[in-house]
């Protein structure tokens, strides 16, 4: 699904480059559940927006299902990022003057589906993540739990291969984390890979293999036993 090969990125400071990721190789295969872990300017927010192909890398391939991503026409990079990864931030990115329903039916408006298609398509993923009795509210009327599943229901309705999530649960608090995370692994069920980028030790050992980043490095990737938020 994913191959990182001697992956290297700089950002410009000024006249000072920074090197923030560092010769970083990792493989991530089809339906695995991982997080991505370390503290602030570890690199790995960078890692995870290469992977959604929203930032470009200087050195090095990234292959995504067998293909090469690099310089492609924004045309194509849009493409794999609507059609193959679903996005969720901790910042949900809900637009406030729609309610839920039409927050998770945006995705197919800009695949040209009528509007009663994607409003019926719409309540159908927000079942699945417990919302449906909530479709006719606005974001500002949720608490940040449910805003949280709006947007997963919303990467959902893509039937995306891949789920990047950018410190997911950042916002929330620990019984609501953990219900989110329960849904992770519940998507992941279906085949979906999920990539959780965090800085919350329990959030991800809540997943079945941590990838720790310091300093631009891969400095540890280890595979936990059968998870213990199967039996919570």
């Amino acid at each position: 699904m994913i191959r990182l090969v001697d992956i290297n990125k700089y950002y410009k400071t000024g006249t000072h480059k920074l090197h923030v990721l560092k010769n970083v190789n990792l493989e991530i295969g089809n339906g695995e559940l991982v997080s991505i872990m370390g503290s602030s300017g570890s690199g790995k927010s960078t890692m995870l927006n290469i992977m959604g192909i929203l930032d470009k890398y200087d050195s090095g391939e990234y292959w995504l299902d067998d293909t090469l991503i690099k310089n492609l026409s924004e045309p194509k990079a849009a493409h794999y990022r609507n059609d193959f990864i679903g996005f969720i931030f901790q910042s949900f990115h809900l637009l406030n003057y729609k309610n839920a329903m039409e927050n998770v039916a945006l995705p197919l408006y800009y695949r040209g589906i009528g509007r009663k298609q994607r409003n019926a398509m719409a309540l159908e993923y927000l079942d699945k993540v417990g919302l449906k009795d909530w479709a006719e509210h606005l974001p500002s009327q949720l608490s940040g739990g449910q805003q949280q599943r709006v947007s997963i229901a919303r990467a959902l309705i893509s039937t995306p291969k891949m789920i990047l999530a950018d410190e997911p649960t950042g916002a929330l608090d620990s019984q609501t984390s953990n219900d989110v995370m329960k849904l992770f692994r519940e998507v992941n069920k279906q085949g979906i890979t999920v990539v959780i980028v965090t800085h919350e030790r329990d959030i991800a050992e809540m997943c079945d293999r941590i990838i720790h980043l310091k300093d631009g490095v891969i400095y540890e990737d280890r595979h936990l036993p059968q998870n213990a938020i199967d039996h919570v």
